[in-house]
């Protein structure tokens, strides 16, 4: 059976992108029509920079700049980490915990195809839990074992935190932190 989920099953298609000589003011509305907290900055067909919301809050709103008056090239995120298409979900949440970033663009070949964010992995985790629940009670219970001993990665649901290593306690994806605040119980 298989259990890993990819990138490229993940991610959303097609991000939104903008050239690096638009205003951040034309690149923020952009983002509020698309209803979406970030935008790929691409020059001559390859991404060059991120801009995110908080790139715009930092670097415009704080420093009380005009959005009209500067352009996405001067605020936005650069260089770009990304992420391979047939990596998993697992690796990818390991890359924005190591580099503090929500937003991974997802590269083949040289071509931005995608992006994946913490959000849709959040948005995944849940489907897999019940993916697994599901199985479990059609093999009658005999992964058990396999199920307990099994670490996942996704949303803690008690607190709430990404983790890359999650447990099965009673049918609840836990983190460390929140199975150690179990045994103190």
């Amino acid at each position: 059976m298989k259990t890993d989920v990819l990138v490229k099953e993940a991610m959303k298609a097609n991000p939104v992108i903008v050239k690096p000589d638009m205003t951040v003011l034309e690149a923020a509305r952009l983002m509020r029509k698309q209803k979406i907290g970030n935008v790929i900055v691409v020059e001559k067909k390859q991404p060059i920079g991120i801009l995110t919301e908080s790139d715009i809050l930092k670097k415009i709103v704080a420093e009380n700049k005009n959005p009209d008056d500067v352009q996405v090239k001067d605020v936005m995120s650069t260089p770009i980490i990304v992420v391979d298409p047939y990596k998993t979900v697992e690796e990818a949440m390991k890359i924005m915990d190591r580099s503090n970033i929500r937003r991974l663009p997802v590269i083949e070949n040289g071509k931005l195809i995608g992006i994946i964010t913490q959000k849709d992995i959040s948005r995944i985790s849940p489907v897999l839990l019940e993916i697994c629940r599901e199985w479990s009670d059609i093999t009658g219970g005999k992964d058990e074992t396999y199920m307990s001993d099994q670490v996942f990665s996704g949303k803690c649901e008690d607190c709430g935190t990404l983790s890359t290593n999650l447990k099965n306690i009673d049918g609840r994806l836990l983190c460390e932190d929140c199975i150690d605040a179990l045994k103190y119980e």
